[in-house]
């Protein structure tokens, strides 16, 4: 492990090239275009290929034709650029092709502001694609975490074939902070088995694509295929965070930037007399229903939702992991306006008494 200053895009960057990512293509867009930049430098003194493509569409093909000849590919951009990235992640996914993509989301809709927003939670857990895609989405809330998360991204994607997303907002993008970085990892690309590594007379061609051809693998058969898979992912891989959790007769619920947030809000009301405690999903999907499940609602009064989106994302999943036996509030901002503690601190301590409709 070796200690660096480094701003989150900057870092996410190289965690990525010390996990073995030896392919990159992106298009500029702010708040995420130091991730490209670093990276358009640091792949080739690794022997690895850094490609600018003249748009995201381009960009997420280009991923497609590296990571289907088993190299560790990535992608990035920014909420709209992601959106125009999405046909080609949904035909990465159908063609079983691992890749890691990430999202330093802006606001929107349309192409929004360049600031910080947390506006692409259904995006990114609902709807990534066309025909029911699903993909694990990792949330980091700092940039040690953001760090981390790239290795186990890629080891996600290689185990089941599939994308995976890293959300972060900007606020985590542009941040400068200490990180331990892990060591350089070379990894070899082998035959796998499925990869395209040049036809021989010791095998078959091979192909890699997005369309079922053949009765015999039809595509009503790939989709029971992968509702299993997502069914495996939130039985195995749902992963979250609690603090303060265990006498808390409040519980916030945020990730990202704004979970951060939290636990200094939490410290403030907590010398107020109300007890407060943070539940944070680390993945937003498989969402992690688990510890929302287990809240005895004779003692827990409300869960508040703290998310910079207007309106409420993530709140519909919340409702549904307590099975609405608990009310759920919210407290959101959005537009580029980050929340920050003591907001989020005079909420919770002038809507103590306040009953939750809907």
């Amino acid at each position: 492990m070796s200690k660096s200053f480094m701003i989150g895009n900057e870092a996410l960057g190289e965690a990525a090239v010390r996990a073995g990512c030896r392919f990159y293509s992106g298009y500029p867009i702010t708040p995420q275009t130091e991730i490209g930049e670093y990276l358009a430098k640091r792949m080739p003194e690794v022997g690895g290929v850094f490609i600018q493509g003249e748009s995201e569409t381009a960009s997420i093909s280009m991923v497609y034709g590296a990571a289907s000849t088993g190299v560790r590919a990535m992608t990035s951009s920014s909420s709209c650029g992601i959106l125009l990235k999405l046909e080609g992640l949904s035909y990465i996914a159908m063609a079983n092709v691992p890749c890691v993509i990430v999202n330093v989301s802006r606001g929107g809709p349309s192409v929004g502001y360049i600031l910080p927003t947390q506006s692409d939670y259904l995006m990114s857990t609902k709807a990534p694609g066309n025909g029911g895609l699903k993909i694990i989405v990792l949330a980091p809330d700092s940039v040690q975490e953001a760090v981390d998360m790239v290795p186990r991204a890629f080891e996600y994607a290689e185990r089941d074939r599939h994308p995976v997303m890293i959300l972060m907002d900007g606020c985590i993008g542009m941040m400068m902070d200490h990180v331990e970085l892990p060591e350089m990892r070379e990894r070899v690309v082998e035959d796998f088995g499925w990869n395209i590594t040049g036809s021989s007379e010791s095998r078959e061609r091979r192909l890699v694509h997005a369309i079922p051809i053949g009765a015999e693998v039809g595509l009503e058969a790939l989709n029971i295929k992968m509702g299993e898979m997502h069914e495996r992912w939130a039985k195995n891989d749902a992963q979250w965070e609690e603090y303060n959790c265990d006498d808390a007769d409040v519980i916030l619920v945020a990730y990202g930037i704004s979970a951060r947030v939290c636990k200094g809000a939490i410290n403030v009301v907590r010398q107020s007399g109300i007890k407060a405690g943070l539940i944070r999903p680390i993945t937003l999907n498989p969402f992690p229903s688990v510890p929302l499940e287990k809240l005895d609602p004779k003692k827990i009064k409300r869960i508040v939702c703290v998310e910079m989106a207007i309106p409420s994302q993530i709140i519909d999943d919340v409702r549904l992991a307590v099975k609405c036996r608990i009310d759920v509030d919210c407290f959101n901002r959005s537009g580029g306006v980050v929340v920050n503690a003591d907001e989020v601190s005079e909420f919770l301590l002038r809507t103590a008494n306040r009953k939750v409709v809907g």
